[in-house]
């Protein structure tokens, strides 16, 4: 018969992660988070402002067409799905609804839907920086909120 004689200091030692390590790594883990997520909110929303301009160029390039066909623009309201336009920007999710419009007065005179169309994307989700983004058959470019006298190109690079 064997006896095993076993030392006593190796019975009371256990392994494991103690708590102090692990408030270390939740720590660690909190930071980066912390850093990480604001980034990657900013690059979904720098995504959509992209699609939401091609989706302008898209209209645009559509109300062209409808303007040789009839000798007029459309104009459409957000949301309206009864014309012949896209209405949304997405794909599972709708982020920018079109709508599209006579162009602003210049001056005395104002524009009829026959001469001049501004196609405008309204965003859905909000974004803090950029509001509408917008387009006219002129070529003019334009949007809302904080970075159209600040930051211009957050709108249309």
């Amino acid at each position: 018969m064997k006896y095993c004689l076993v030392n006593a200091s190796s019975l009371a030692r256990q392994k494991g992660f103690t708590l102090v390590e692990l408030m270390i790594v939740v720590a660690i883990v909190g930071i980066l988070a912390a850093i990480a997520y604001p980034s990657y909110q900013e690059s979904v929303r720098k995504g959509r402002r992209a699609e939401a301009r091609a989706a302008l160029a898209e209209t645009m390039q559509q109300q062209e067409r409808y303007m040789t066909q009839y000798n007029t623009y459309k104009d459409f309201s957000l949301g309206d799905s009864s014309v012949p336009f896209k209405t949304k920007v997405g794909d599972s999710t709708t982020t920018y609804k079109l709508k599209a419009e006579a162009c602003p007065a210049s001056g005395s005179y104002t524009p009829t839907v026959k001469e001049c169309i501004k196609v405008v994307a309204s965003p859905v989700i909000n974004d803090p920086l950029v509001g509408d983004l917008s387009l006219t058959s002129t070529g003019v470019k334009d949007c809302t909120g904080s970075a159209k006298s600040s930051q211009f190109q957050l709108c249309w690079p």
